[in-house]
């Protein structure tokens, strides 16, 4: 099939991937403009954008794609079918109308929950047992289309966003592939009206720990904001990210350092050990090189 490829991050390279190794023609490849990265603040590609260059496709960055200009650029392209995946910018109705086989959503969750800009976060946050990838038409409403395949997948029990990214992300390259090759035939399931509910995208505000809370709660946050932004906590007065935990036995004070090998931590209910931390300026490291360099003692107070 002829297709436009939309897509912005990580997550949506390897469904591009997928596209051309499958044998589908990339009419052109949409995403979000360069902007400033590193410590010179030099404009960046993105990894879609890096990507289709990198294999010589034509790739597109605007601004709008609601001006009159781009939607007829857009159709210009006479494309069978646009493949839509992170990409960053609402589709006005023009350009859902204008391949002959509309334009299909990979989304990150068994829709209808969890629609909006952060399904794999909130999944874990939630505590929710499992989650998945629906291919879905696209239409005017937030991903209120249409679901014409769905795969489901558990949520592991330490597993975190970027690991569970990097599996839906996999997962939904194979079942675009699928629902390319089947189009015509198959049926799509409109969504139910009940369990609906708002994936919200993260807010850096709410990645501090509460220690108060229960070590459930506290785990599913510190998995769920990992690696970006990473919930975090002051230890002596500097601020250290905890990119990766596990539930454990114990009992003490909220914050409190309970054993300073393993670096269990008491909650509200319950206790978490810290597996992976990452101070200002520095590098994620596992537990036993991060605590080389810097000592947490037992009685500490988090």
């Amino acid at each position: 099939m002829r297709v436009v490829f939309m897509g912005t991050p990580d997550f949506s390279v390897p469904v591009l991937d997928a596209l051309i190794k499958a044998g589908h023609e990339i009419a052109a490849v949409y995403c979000q403009p360069p902007r400033p990265a590193g410590r010179g603040k030099k404009d960046r590609p993105t990894a879609v954008h890096a990507r289709a260059a990198a294999l010589g496709l034509e790739v597109r960055h605007p601004v709008s794609v609601k001006t009159p200009e781009a939607q007829a650029e857009f159709a210009a392209l006479n494309a069978d079918v646009a493949v839509v995946v992170a990409y960053g910018l609402i589709l006005p109705q023009a350009l859902l109308d204008a391949p002959k086989f509309g334009c299909l959503n990979i989304h990150a969750s068994l829709l209808p929950r969890w629609r909006g800009a952060a399904p794999i976060h909130r999944a874990i946050m939630a505590g929710d047992s499992d989650t998945g990838v629906c291919i879905m038409q696209m239409e005017a409403g937030l991903d209120t289309g249409p679901v014409l395949m769905r795969e489901a997948t558990a949520i592991g029990a330490t597993e975190t966003t970027l690991q569970l990214h990097d599996r839906l992300s996999d997962m939904g390259a194979g079942l675009i592939v699928n629902a390319l090759s089947d189009l015509g035939g198959l049926t799509p399931e409109v969504q139910p009206k009940l369990g609906v509910s708002y994936a919200d995208k993260i807010d850096k505000a709410e990645a501090q720990i509460d220690w108060t809370r229960a070590a459930v709660d506290v785990d599913r946050k510190i998995r769920g904001l990992s690696p970006f932004p990473g919930a975090w906590c002051e230890v002596a007065g500097q601020r250290v990210k905890i990119l990766a935990s596990q539930l454990t036995q114990g009992t003490g004070a909220a914050g409190e350092v309970l054993d300073d090998t393993t670096l269990t931590v008491a909650c509200g209910e319950g206790a978490v050990e810290l597996l992976r931390l990452q101070r200002a300026g520095k590098g994620a490291q596992d537990r036993e090189v991060f605590l080389r360099g810097f000592a947490i003692e037992k009685g500490q107070q988090l």
